[in-house]
């Protein structure tokens, strides 16, 4: 896995072995910020990465010049492995070890973009909580948007606040705008 644009730009993020991570792949990645580039200013964002993992999706925020970056994950390695390399990057990503969904269901914290990375053989169910529980919290600023990350084989175009999906190999970006 590497940083694929901005000031960290060719920085690689290897991660231990044991850790329960799916990083997203490079080549979506890059798609996925294209997207995201023509839409946004960075610099302006707040982000909230949920099912952080190895924080590829943090790092590249932050790389491409997003101060205000919060980073959940419930897994002790996991929060290891971003806490050691936020601090050799020199980055100020703010770090919650949490279970997703009690992160959700408690944060003060709002976000113009939150994206989500769950497992991909989460059930639909919960695919589904994640939206409604950001959507009845108001967690997105006006305007904000959500990204869930999914397989192929899952399909959350049923969702109230749908609007788009990209799909990548066997990944797709499912985008929700969600309206103040």
């Amino acid at each position: 896995m590497r940083i694929v644009s901005g000031r960290l730009k060719g920085r690689r993020l290897i991660a231990p072995k044991k850790l329960p991570v799916r990083p997203t792949t490079d080549m979506a990645k890059e798609a996925l910020f294209n997207i995201l580039n023509n839409r946004l200013r960075f610099q302006d964002l707040d982000v909230i990465d949920l099912f952080a993992g190895i924080g590829s999706i943090s790092f590249e925020f932050m790389s491409r010049g997003t101060q205000r970056v919060t980073a959940v994950d419930a897994n002790f390695d996991c929060i290891k492995f971003l806490t050691k390399t936020s601090e050799e990057l020199d980055l100020d990503l703010n770090i919650i070890k949490s279970d997703v969904f009690d992160f959700l269901q408690k944060t003060p914290l709002k976000a113009d973009l939150i994206f989500a990375d769950p497992p991909y053989d989460l059930p639909l169910e919960e695919f589904e909580q994640i939206e409604n529980s950001i959507r009845e919290r108001s967690l997105l600023k006006e305007d904000g948007l959500l990204i869930i990350e999914h397989s192929k084989h899952s399909n959350l175009e049923h969702i109230e606040t749908y609007s788009e999906q990209r799909k990548y190999g066997n990944s797709v970006f499912s985008f929700f705008k969600m309206h103040s």
